[in-house]
């Protein structure tokens, strides 16, 4: 007597951990524009390996990430679109009109977030304070850039 089946066995699938360093706050109704929503610390300065990593995490709590704005004082090179778990992420720069420590993520469905940026080659000590007071600060708003000359300050001057 034989059996067979028409079920493959279980297949093993090597688990993911997710690649992007970030810490956000809890969703609020009372959040005000411009206020930090957390803290990423990229692992290089390569904008669009780092933020396809970034949406892999983003994209399903917020919705598709479909503009972004950084910086270019902090990445050495931005291009215009990058392409994203399956979509185009459309890339802006900023230079003296807003916070250079903080990248600027538009959902068409979900609305604005704005995040630390802290630097790739910083200290995991450093790293880890900031990726703390970016996403759990409960004091009056403060700044990307306020948040790491804080830091800076208190720690020794390098981040």
């Amino acid at each position: 007597m034989s059996a067979s089946t028409d079920h493959l066995p279980p297949e093993r699938v090597p688990f993911r951990a997710p690649t992007a360093r970030l810490a956000l706050k809890p969703l609020s109704p009372s959040r005000r524009p411009g206020e930090l929503d957390g803290a990423w610390w990229p692992r290089s300065r390569d904008l669009a390996s780092e933020l396809s990593a970034l949406a892999d995490v983003l994209d399903p709590l917020w919705g598709r990430i479909a503009r972004v704005a950084v910086n270019q004082r902090f990445w050495p090179v931005i291009p215009r679109k990058v392409f994203v778990n399956g979509h185009v992420v459309k890339v802006a720069w900023f230079t003296s009109e807003s916070d250079p420590h903080r990248i600027l993520l538009l959902s068409y469905t979900a609305g604005r977030w704005d995040l630390l940026v802290i630097p790739p080659e910083s200290r995991a000590t450093s790293a880890t304070r900031l990726l703390a007071a970016a996403s759990g600060h409960a004091g009056p708003p403060m700044t990307a850039t306020a948040l790491m000359t804080a830091e800076q300050t208190l720690h020794g001057g390098h981040v």
